[in-house]
């Protein structure tokens, strides 16, 4: 993809090769349950918000580490309009994986084993990259003391920060109050310390989200996989945010996105 007129998104994070199954009803402690085939699709938090960032219009780049066989991975998403130069190979790691049940609902249950993503270090992180983004966007499947140190850099150059801090992980309130907004979903908003980002913005699954004061519903959609909806969402709204639309603007695009994510199966619409 090329022509880009919206702003720089940065995104520090994972890639993951996602193993994902069908199942009637995910199991309870203990059970069996059998799965209906198994396909190996494109994920990581990470590689999601990117390529959700560069769909919808921003010059996106991703801040990565793969394993050997996540080679044809990183081209597929160059292809898609990811600048992954900086998105480099572990030689004796593998790719991260997730592994994933759907149930009849579109509802999922997800192991993620980091990989490769264990090994973006601190001191390993591009800081001219970050330093030039619009919006430098994190989550929490790369190491923590790396998202640290991301956001720091992003507070010192003046760059906006939005963190998705997924999967949960309690975080030190420095990362807390350097984002605008964190991104979150209703369970881990009530784990959230009351007061300390400098603004909040919930996602509602089928109702939409929150930004503070600003709500925006969700379209109807027939719903296949709520896989990558929550980064769909993430990383629109990251994009809108670096073009500079506005809050009301920048959240109804992102619903959207979130919601067309649940339209088909897996976090990207594409297999390796």
């Amino acid at each position: 993809m090329t022509g880009r007129v919206g702003g720089r998104v940065c995104v520090v994070g994972s890639l993951n090769i996602d193993l994902v199954t069908e199942v009637a009803n995910h199991p309870a402690p203990g059970e069996t349950v059998r799965g209906a085939g198994l396909v190996r699709r494109p994920g990581g938090k990470g590689a999601n918000q990117a390529l959700a960032a560069a769909m919808a219009g921003a010059s996106s780049r991703l801040v990565g580490r793969i394993g050997p066989d996540g080679v044809r991975y990183r081209q597929g998403l160059v292809d898609r309009g990811v600048d992954c130069s900086n998105v480099q190979v572990v030689p004796d790691q593998p790719t991260g994986h997730a592994l994933i049940a759907v149930d009849r609902r579109g509802e999922n249950t997800i192991i993620v084993v980091p990989g490769a993503n264990a090994a973006l270090t601190p001191d390993e992180l591009p800081m001219d990259v970050l330093r030039s983004a619009d919006v430098l966007l994190l989550q929490l499947e790369v190491p923590i003391p790396t998202v640290l140190r991301a956001s720091r850099a992003a507070a010192e150059a003046g760059v906006r920060l939005v963190l998705n801090p997924s999967p949960w992980t309690a975080l030190s309130t420095e990362i807390l109050t350097l984002a605008d907004p964190v991104i979150v979903n209703e369970h881990e908003a009530d784990r959230l310390p009351v007061g300390v980002a400098r603004s909040v913005c919930v996602t509602l699954g089928g109702a939409g989200a929150r930004w503070e004061d600003t709500v925006v519903p969700a379209p109807m959609v027939d719903m296949v996989d709520t896989t990558g909806a929550g980064d769909a969402f993430a990383g629109t709204l990251a994009a809108a945010l670096a073009s500079h639309a506005d809050r009301k603007l920048a959240l109804r695009a992102a619903v959207a996105a979130g919601a067309h994510a649940c339209t088909y199966a897996g976090a990207q619409d594409w297999t390796l």
